[in-house]
Formats: structure tokens, sequence, C-alpha cells
């Protein structure tokens, strides 16, 4: 079994990864081949990334930025493997049997059609004007093996995971939405209602990059943006009906104080940014900051 190493890159140095993961191989004797397109990135971490040309079997710069679902549908077009392992650009190798791991799952279960190995990030405290992106992952995303089965759709993220390539042939990421956000679960979405079983594994790769608190807000602000267009359309609606932020929107929707609550959040959108940039707050902050910035993107 070939398995194809798929690493969207874009503004990141991603040689440590890069060097891990063919050192894995090598040692290993895994099949495998490390694909890298740099979907537009500035000069400098073209130059910086061009030292793993020889160390990978492709590596393909864009001239243009297609973002985060059309890239990874483009690598259908550049691999050979049977099946593709997707990682972030910044994630950081830590368990030095990280490709095994996912093999062994999967001849351990013939048939496997989607495996998420999970995320982490450092134990210890950042500086406080990291600390929001930090407590986002740490209380919201680094779910253990144990939860994540619980709800293996909503608990299902594109950092770090594998994919039969006949299922992404199939039902490939939407490439409508090239703006950061919600397209992980989009794409988790699209594969339940095809009925195709997400697995969970403790496979988990390092968050490597933790974005500064304003930095990470803005991110958070492009995603609600994009978490609306795709609620404009009537049948993506329906799919992401689970997502808890569109769960609080729909129930503030079917009442009659909506327009109240529109204007209450507005008028403390400055206070709640104000907070968050902080880094050091409660995340019910961030809860409503979204909600509030939904509501106004619905409009």
């Amino acid at each position: 079994m070939k398995i194809s190493i798929c690493i969207p890159v874009y503004n990141f140095d991603v040689r440590e990864l890069v060097f891990t993961l063919k050192n894995e191989v090598e040692e290993s004797g895994v099949d495998a081949e490390i694909i890298l397109i740099d979907d537009a990135s500035k000069n400098s971490f073209k130059e910086l990334n061009r030292e793993v040309h020889d160390s990978v079997q492709k590596f393909i710069f864009l001239e243009k930025n297609i973002g985060r679902s059309q890239i990874r549908n483009l690598f259908l077009k550049y691999s050979t493997g049977e099946y593709l392992l997707f990682l972030d650009c910044d994630g950081k190798i830590v368990n030095e049997n990280f490709l095994k791991k996912y093999i062994q799952f999967i001849q351990d279960n013939p048939g496997t059609q989607v495996i998420y190995g999970g995320r982490k990030v450092l134990d210890s405290f950042p500086d406080q004007n990291h600390l929001l992106r930090w407590k986002f992952a740490v209380e919201r995303e680094n779910l253990s093996l144990a939860l994540r089965l619980e709800k293996p759709y909503l608990s299902f993220q594109t950092n770090n995971f594998v994919i039969q390539k006949a299922v992404l042939e199939k039902i490939a990421f939407n490439p409508q939405f090239q703006k950061y956000g919600y397209e992980d679960l989009l794409f988790a979405m699209d594969l339940k209602s095809e009925k195709v079983k997400i697995d969970h594994i403790d496979d988990p790769i390092l968050n490597n990059d933790l974005e500064e608190n304003g930095v990470y807000l803005g991110k958070v602000e492009e995603s609600v943006e994009s978490l609306a267009e795709m609620l404009k359309d009537e049948d993506l609606r329906s799919r992401l009906s689970e997502v808890k932020l569109v769960k609080l929107y729909h129930q503030i929707d079917s009442t009659p104080f909506k327009p109240f609550l529109g204007l209450i959040f507005w008028t403390k959108d400055t206070y709640l940014k104000k907070q968050l940039l902080k880094g050091n707050c409660s995340l019910r902050y961030l809860d409503l900051y979204k909600l509030g910035l939904l509501i106004r993107k619905m409009k």
C-alpha cells in the first residue's frame, strides 16, 4: 500500500516537517511519496523551502493563491498513492512512528476510508499575546480520542487526516468557498451525507504556529463570514445544522427578539473585541463575538 503525503504550503518554513517525514519513510521502509504545493507564498518562504526540493517527490509552486479547499483537491492530480495523508504546513511530528501508526490502522481495518489523527499544542502557557489561540486549541480543538469518537464528524479537522484517494475523487472539498474557516466541517458533513465513515486514532500533530491574538481574531472574523456564505445556501445550511454556532443562531433567528439582540451585540462589539485581544479571557466572550458577527453577516 502506497501513501501520498500531501502538504499545502503557505508562508511557513516546512523544512523540519519534511525532513522528519523523510527520515521516517527511509528508516521504516514505508511506501510513501511527499508532495508539496505552494499556494503563492511570499518569495522569502519560497526560497527557504526550496531546500527540501530534492527531499520530496513533487514540489509545485502556484502563481495565484487558490485557497484551502481547491489546493487539497489539486493533490488528486499529482498523487499516486492509494491513500492520501494531508498535513498542515505548520504542524510538527511528535510521534516517531507517526506514519506507521496510520498504516497499521489501515492494515488492521481493511476498507478504511477516512482517519483523523488529532492535534495538540504545547502544555506550557504561551505569552499573553498568543494566549487566545492557545486557549481555543486546549479547550475546544485538542480533544481526547474518547471525546472525538463521541462526535466523529463534528470533531474532524483537516490538519492531520488520511483519506482513500477514491473517496476524495468522489467527494472533493467544496471549491465554492475560498476564505478561511469551516471548510473542514463542511467536508465532514459531505462525508456524512454520503455515509462515509470517519475513524479516529490517537496520532496527533503538534500545532507549531500559534497566532497572535489579533491575527487569530482576524481569522475568526473571516471564518464567520465564510460560514454566513455557506448558510445562505439552503442545501449547505441543512448540512451544517449540527454546528454549535449555527444552532445558537437558529435559536435566536426563530425569536422575535432577534433585532434587539443584534443591536446588543453591535453595541458590545468593541468591548468584546477588546477583551479578546487581551487573550486571558473566557472563551464565552469568543462565542458571543462570533454569534454577533454571524447575526450581522446574515442580514
